[in-house]
């Protein structure tokens, strides 16, 4: 007797669920996966304007920072935990030295670096005057209205008041060689 051998079918692994699960994955790593976006400096510079703005020489506070990432400010170095004295002297003189500014609202910082300076050296100097201002405001809201700057709505008198009486007047010169 003969035997008839069966043939049999070869094993085959469907293939077609497969392409399916791989397209579900990549869906869900592209829908899942975050991307870290550097956000940069916070600040908000105001647009340029036309006019020539004649800023008396008292008013202005110079603040060189060196590719050595030395801090100098009207020619004198200083270490960035003397920038805050320094600066609230001479943003709250009101005319009573004759080398500080006449009066807060016509004060006016320049910061200026070199091309090599350190990244971290100029983000600590810039803290260090937004940090002045943010005081002084603080200051002026708690004497008028007994509650801190940020504890103010925006868009409010009493906001805009502390703003008139100490504005950021701030300007960012192009580094230098």
């Amino acid at each position: 007797m003969l035997f008839n051998k069966s043939s049999r079918q070869k094993a085959e692994i469907n293939g077609s669920s497969m392409a399916d699960i791989a397209f579900l994955l990549l869906i869900f790593f592209l829908v899942t996966t975050t991307i870290n976006v550097d956000t940069g400096i916070g600040l908000v510079l105001s647009p340029p304007t036309d006019e020539k703005t004649d800023i008396r020489e008292r008013n202005l506070m110079n603040i060189l920072v060196n590719a050595e990432g030395l801090v100098s400010m009207d020619d004198k170095q200083v270490s960035i935990n003397q920038i805050n004295p320094i600066l609230k002297n001479f943003i709250t003189n009101n005319g009573k030295e004759a080398h500080l500014s006449e009066s807060p609202q016509k004060a006016v910082i320049s910061l200026k670096t070199q091309r090599e300076t350190p990244y971290k050296i100029y983000i600590d100097m810039l803290d260090e005057v937004m940090g002045t201002y943010n005081e002084l405001r603080d200051e002026a809201s708690i004497k008028n209205f007994g509650i801190k700057f940020d504890g103010l709505k925006p868009g409010t008198k009493e906001r805009d008041l502390i703003i008139s009486i100490y504005p950021k007047k701030i300007s960012v010169a192009e580094p230098t060689e």
